[in-house]
């Protein structure tokens, strides 16, 4: 196993200005794999000193980004400069550690456009599904779901969009809920009276499906009087007509009401 050894960035930019190279701790340079050694592989990267990328820091998050398997077709591309390892004299380099910032460029980036994306279904559980963007692993909730998590479990991919990401804990939250009302926000506007089929009756609420979309009846919006209990008011398969009072495009939510219906 490879060890790596810790070398300050003051006495790397001392060992490489010795032989004048203009590198440091962080930066991004090309080079070309010569060599396949059993833990890693021998990179020429220009400088006195052979860069070195052990086999681990080719993967992210265990997917390669790459596969050496012939000397005769030499690879040449980018690499991380990680650290120096004293004991061999050899510059350690990354493919991992490079994907890993570029995926997270490119992941601010479709969260700034908002793009719906078709992720891979990786695995489902009761809390919701594991994904993969851009090559980092997402969670969508199953509060962000339109349907349950096992009804994804034999799907290849599902709409989504990002909700929250965070590169300083690695989390990326993604929303099912807020993809699909985004391809079909034109069925929807304030006001409009739609009929919906009831899915769920809880004690603060009715949850209807409109359009394959998810809309609360809260119990404040059915009418005017006491409500005991809204099984008595409501059967679930049932459809009932509820007028648009609020949309959460960011959420993927609908809001509705039954006052002023007949």
């Amino acid at each position: 196993m490879i060890k790596k050894h810790k070398f300050t960035e003051k006495r790397f930019i001392s060992m490489l200005n010795k032989y004048n190279y203009d590198l440091h701790l962080g930066d991004i340079v090309a080079g070309t794999i010569f060599n396949l050694e059993s833990q890693g592989y021998l990179v020429d990267i220009g400088t006195h000193i052979a860069g070195y990328l052990p086999y681990d820091e080719t993967l992210l998050y265990n997917r390669p980004s790459f596969k050496f398997t012939s000397l005769d077709n030499q690879i040449t591309r980018d690499f991380f400069i990680l650290a120096y390892q004293k004991h061999s004299q050899q510059i350690l380099l990354s493919i991992k550690r490079l994907d890993y910032i570029r995926a997270w460029k490119r992941v601010k980036q479709l969260h700034i456009e908002d793009v719906i994306l078709n992720a891979p279904v990786i695995n489902t559980n009761k809390g919701g599904i594991i994904t993969y963007i851009e090559g980092l692993q997402g969670f969508i909730p199953k509060s962000h779901l339109i349907h349950t998590p096992e009804f994804y479990s034999n799907q290849k991919t599902i709409k989504c969009q990002l909700l929250i990401i965070d590169e300083k804990s690695n989390k990326l939250i993604l929303s099912n809920k807020r993809a699909m009302l985004s391809l079909t926000k034109d069925k929807f506007k304030i006001d409009l009276i739609v009929e919906g089929k009831i899915i769920a009756i809880k004690t603060y609420g009715v949850f209807i499906e409109i359009n394959n979309i998810i809309a609360l009846l809260h119990i404040s919006e059915i009418g005017y009087k006491y409500i005991d209990n809204l099984d008595n008011l409501f059967t679930i398969g049932n459809y009932t007509k509820v007028k648009i009072i609020h949309i959460d495009m960011k959420q993927g939510r609908l809001s509705v009401t039954k006052r002023g219906l007949n």
